[in-house]
């Protein structure tokens, strides 16, 4: 969720602006102490997100993970920018590997990018 809204942002970024789009779902504390923390592991991941998997869970709902590549041409690379395979291109680009998941599908009827 950081790393989109890194690349989706214009201007600058902070924990408290992130809060704010996230309507104050995720305290800017709480997303300035999951990026000071040492460690980011899958485990940590899930331990996060499982509540809210467990929430929606149901017969008909689904896990759905997807990415796509945001072009950003005339940005430095770094490590979210670099070079990327574009399919409809048949060529490389860089680009930012944005990662979309409609985790919900069937649940909430929303998609989450």
């Amino acid at each position: 969720m950081y790393s989109d809204y890194l690349l989706s942002s214009f201007g600058q970024v902070t924990a408290t602006g992130l809060s704010g789009l996230l309507e104050g779902a995720v305290s800017h504390d709480k997303i300035t102490r999951m990026l000071s923390g040492s460690t980011n592991n899958s485990k940590e991941l899930w331990q996060e997100v499982k509540p809210l998997v467990r929430k929606y869970k149901n017969e008909a709902a689904c896990l759905i993970f997807d990415d796509t590549l945001v072009s950003k041409p005339c940005t430095d690379e770094n490590e979210l920018i670099g070079w990327h395979w574009e399919n409809q291109e048949r060529k490389t680009a860089k680009s930012g590997n944005q990662k979309c998941d409609d985790a919900l599908h069937g649940a909430t009827g929303r998609t989450t990018c």
